[in-house]
Order: structure tokens, then C-alpha cells, then sequence
């Protein structure tokens, strides 16, 4: 499922484009673009495995295409059409979720089909898949191991495919770990997505009550991070940093459960990939020392936490 991180990454996007939007207009819009955001994660998801579906399924395009020529040869009317009837691509095709979801978002029209082709045609050339068409047995563990191969050896490895997701897609750089491991799980147990709640409740209610609270309450929280500043120019200061400082402060403040330590880590992690080269440095410095105080005073009112 969407991991906590992605849900601030997320939130921060979302807050960062509702900068120009008057006070009235932010929370409905905000909302809203946060919810999109989700949505196009769900979109890729669903574009990722149709994408391996019809590389797969085009053994049988390429059987058909060779059996029509004028003059087939032997070779081209016996061509081995094994993976086409691969165990998982057949689970994924019986996957009623996942073939709404195909309805819904219709991949098909984004399908780079030569890029498919292309792929395909790699594939044939591998040893990995003359190894797996040497044998008529079906066995689960070669079935999975073939598609796996696929996804991770020809398509995520390859330029042209990383390419054309990002021309189609502007969340990839931001979702590609997650959707990996997603689509990881799901070939290991296809059907095991509800892809209409790629978020889980609490982690809904975490989006949205992080992202409300710091558009509801940002000048308080500014009011508490600028005088940590120093010799900082607040204006100057990078917009995402201090959309993120006043995340982790708004986390440290209202999220009773989520521990301190967890709060600045995340936050170091995400100033580093979406910031400036000095960013992780400098939210930790201030972050920690907004800690520091606040549990000086009391303020800092957190439940204990275990893991389960």
C-alpha cells in the first residue's frame, strides 16, 4: 500500500501548489488536488501491469502475424506461444478489480504498441525465455520467475520505457519505488490489490488531517519556526524547506502517535531528494531544535508507540 512517506511527499506537493490560492479557495482545492494525486498513483499502477500484460500476451500477436505471412515456413507456423498462457498473466486476466480499472483509465490509449513489440523481441533472444519455452511443464515458481524477469530485467531496465512513463506520467520519479514493490506483491499474489483503496483508512485520515492542519495553522506554526531561524532571511529562505519544517512541526504538534525521531528522519530524507543540496541539513537543524524546546516546556504531548 502507499507508504507514510509517499503521503508526505505528497501532501507537500499539494501545499506547495496551493501557495497562490486565495484562503477561501485552499481548502476545497487543496483537498481535491491531493486526492488527484492519489489518483494518479493508482493510474500508473494500473498502466505498469497492463503495460507487462501485452508484452506477454504478444506472443500470440507474433504467432498470428508469422502463420499469416503469404508463404509461412515451418518455423513461422509452429512458433512457441508458451508465455502466452503463462499461469500469472491468466490470474491477471480472471482479476475483475484490475479489469475495471483497465475500463476506467484505458491504458490502451497510451500503449506505446512498438515499444511493446520492441521488448517482446529482446525477450526472444534471451536465454532465460529459451530456457522456459524448452519445457511444456507449468511449473509456479518458473512461471512467476519468467514474468519477473520481464518487468525487471527488459522493461523497468530499459531507457526507452523509463522514456516513454515519463512522458506520460509526471508522478513516476515520486511513485516508481512504491508501485515496484505493489506490483512486486501483486504478481506473488494476483488479486491481492484493492486498487480502489491503495490508501488504508488511517493513512487516508493521516493525508488529510496533515494537509488541513498545516494550511489551517500556518501561521502559527511559522510564528514558532521563524524566530529558529537566526541569521536566516525568512523569504529566503527555500519554499519547500519551510513547507516541510512546518510539516514535521505540525506532526510534532497534533499527531500524538507518530514519534519525534520518525517525524525529523522522514522529513531529512524528503529535504534531500526534493530540495536543495543543504536542505536535509538545515530542516534537521531547525526541526530538532523546535523538539528540543518543545519538550522543554511540556508541549510536546505524544502517546507512547509500539510496533506491532
Amino acid at each position: 500500500m502507499i507508504s507514510r512517506r509517499n503521503i508526505r511527499v505528497k501532501v507537500m506537493q499539494t501545499i506547495y501548489t496551493s501557495l497562490t490560492l486565495d484562503e477561501e479557495q485552499k481548502k476545497d482545492k487543496a483537498q481535491k488536488r491531493l486526492h488527484e494525486h492519489f489518483e494518479q498513483s493508482k493510474i500508473l499502477l494500473v498502466y505498469l501491469l497492463y503495460f507487462l500484460a501485452e508484452v506477454v500476451r504478444y506472443a500470440a500477436t507474433d504467432a498470428r502475424q508469422k502463420a499469416a505471412k503469404h508463404l509461412p515456413t515451418a518455423e513461422d507456423l509452429n512458433t512457441n506461444t508458451k508465455i502466452a498462457g503463462n499461469l500469472i498473466l491468466l490470474k491477471l486476466q480472471q482479476d475483475e478489480a484490475l479489469a475495471k480499472q483497465y475500463k476506467d483509465s484505458k491504458p490502451e490509449l497510451i500503449i506505446d504498441k512498438e515499444l511493446v513489440k520492441k521488448i517482446y523481441g529482446q525477450l526472444k533472444n534471451t536465454d532465460t525465455y529459451k530456457n522456459y519455452i524448452a519445457t511444456e511443464s507449468r511449473q509456479p515458481k518458473e512461471e512467476l520467475g519468467i514474468i519477473t524477469y520481464i518487468l525487471n530485467d527488459l522493461i523497468l531496465d530499459n531507457e526507452l520505457f523509463i522514456s516513454h512513463i515519463e512522458d506520460n506520467f509526471s508522478n513516476w520519479d515520486d511513485d516508481a519505488d512504491m508501485l515496484i514493490q505493489l506490483m512486486m506483491a501483486y504478481l506473488h499474489k494476483p488479486g491481492s490489490i484493492q486498487f480502489d483503496h491503495l490508501l488504508t483508512k488511517d493513512k487516508e485520515e493521516f493525508a488529510n488531517t496533515l494537509l488541513q492542519t498545516v494550511l489551517a495553522k500556518e501561521k502559527t506554526l511559522q510564528e514558532q519556526i521563524i524566530p529558529k531561524l537566526k541569521n536566516w532571511d525568512p523569504d529566503r529562505i527555500a519554499v519547500l524547506d519551510m513547507i516541510m519544517m512546518e510539516m514535521g512541526l505540525a506532526e510534532f504538534l497534533f499527531f500524538e502517535t507518530i514519534p519525534p525521531k520518525v517525524t525529523i528522519n522522514e522529513y531529512i530524507d524528503i529535504a534531500k531528494d526534493y530540495s536543495t543540496q543543504q536542505s536535509g541539513q538545515f530542516v534537521n537543524g531547525i526541526l530538532d531544535n523546535i523538539h528540543k524546546e518543545l519538550v522543554q516546556e511540556g508541549k510536546m504531548k505524544k502517546i507512547a508507540y509500539k510496533k506491532n
